[in-house]
């Protein structure tokens, strides 16, 4: 589906008004246009998406009624579209997170919601989903009364040698290391952050020594060494994401890095735009380029494309995907294209190149 010119993307997205779920799009880097946007899935809230590093397979997460859970989908190798292989739902509210191991023996999921991390086994033979293996029940308050009454856990994905899995919990201020064995996450350390901040999402270095983590609360990138073999992290710096002089309601949202390394990128919802920072190489600290305009209401996510020469973000309020050119040697955004109409978009993922 991808070729040197068009690269295949899906959007994640609510369902509480008009979207009907899971969307397709084309990016067409000859015409520098995202065309042949449709929907492909019908089912509610699958607003985080993971792609099988082999594209054969997308999961969602789900909402159906008083149920929550993920559904498996096989991608047509030609068209793109998609066929449900299953789904997993348990009583309570669905996640906010998923990823899937580059083995497909394994689902990692986040659930604001109950402040829990959830184990998911794939089944070699058929490639479903197993029902819950494993529930790991985060504990804890922050200082946020309104936002860390409780647990919050945002984010489930795994270090680059998926030696371990890393949760975010955006209620207790913590970043927390599991292993998992055979059907069991197992903890094996923690790192609490500056209380309040709200931790949201990470992205690792692709030298596998610093990671990233975007924080909801205060508007921040945190900045951190990480140790590959024992799972362990360090902080290293925090800047922030806005202007000092914005004193308005906002909330960081995605945060991803580019494939070389030299640059990370950060969502501000409220602001309503995206930070560009270089990383210093050999400290993994940040510098702040620049704070591009989001093109809309409201950033949830974005995405860099297989070529590392496009951006895509997705806002959800706006109901808009906006195509940006990247310069790869400043790491700055140019608009391109901002009146794709997605609604109620969250999450974009692309098809592995």
């Amino acid at each position: 589906m991808n070729s040197n010119q068009k690269f295949v993307g899906y959007v994640g997205t609510y369902t509480k008004s008009e979207s009907k779920g899971i969307y397709q799009f084309t990016l067409d880097t000859e015409i520098d246009r995202i065309t042949d946007v449709k929907p492909v899935a019908e089912l509610g809230n699958p607003t985080y998406l993971a792609i099988s590093e082999d594209n054969k397979n997308l999961y969602a997460v789900v909402k159906d009624g008083n149920l929550g859970g993920i559904a498996t989908y096989s991608i047509n190798e030609n068209s793109g579209e998609l066929q449900k292989l299953n789904e997993q739902l348990i009583e309570g509210a669905s996640p906010c997170h998923i990823s899937v191991d580059s083995h497909k023996q394994n689902i990692v999921t986040a659930n604001y919601h109950k402040g829990t991390i959830e184990l998911y086994k794939i089944n070699q033979e058929n490639g479903f989903a197993s029902v819950v293996k494993s529930i790991m029940q985060h504990e804890g308050t922050g200082p946020n009364k309104e936002r860390q009454e409780k647990p919050h856990a945002h984010y489930s994905g795994y270090t680059l040698n998926e030696k371990y899995v890393v949760a975010i919990d955006l209620g207790i201020d913590k970043l927390v290391t599991y292993k998992i064995e055979g059907d069991s996450l197992v903890e094996v350390s923690s790192l609490s952050v500056k209380p309040g901040s709200g931790p949201r999402h990470i992205t690792f270095h692709p030298n596998g020594k610093f990671a990233y983590i975007m924080t909801e609360l205060s508007s921040e990138v945190i900045a951190l060494q990480f140790n590959e073999e024992e799972g362990s992290f360090n902080e290293l710096q925090y800047i922030s994401t806005i202007p000092s002089d914005f004193t308005e309601n906002n909330q960081g949202s995605a945060i991803h890095i580019s494939s070389d390394g030299q640059f990370v990128y950060a969502g501000n919802r409220g602001h309503n735009s995206i930070a560009v920072f270089s990383v210093n190489q050999d400290t993994g600290k940040l510098e702040l380029v620049e704070i591009a305009s989001s093109e809309g209401n409201w950033p949830r996510d974005f995405v860099l494309d297989p070529s590392g020469n496009y951006l895509v973000g997705s806002n959800e309020m706006s109901g808009n995907l906006v195509l940006y050119s990247r310069n790869t040697t400043t790491g700055k955004l140019t608009v391109i294209q901002s009146d794709v109409q997605v609604p109620e978009a969250v999450c974009v993922k692309f098809l592995n190149a």
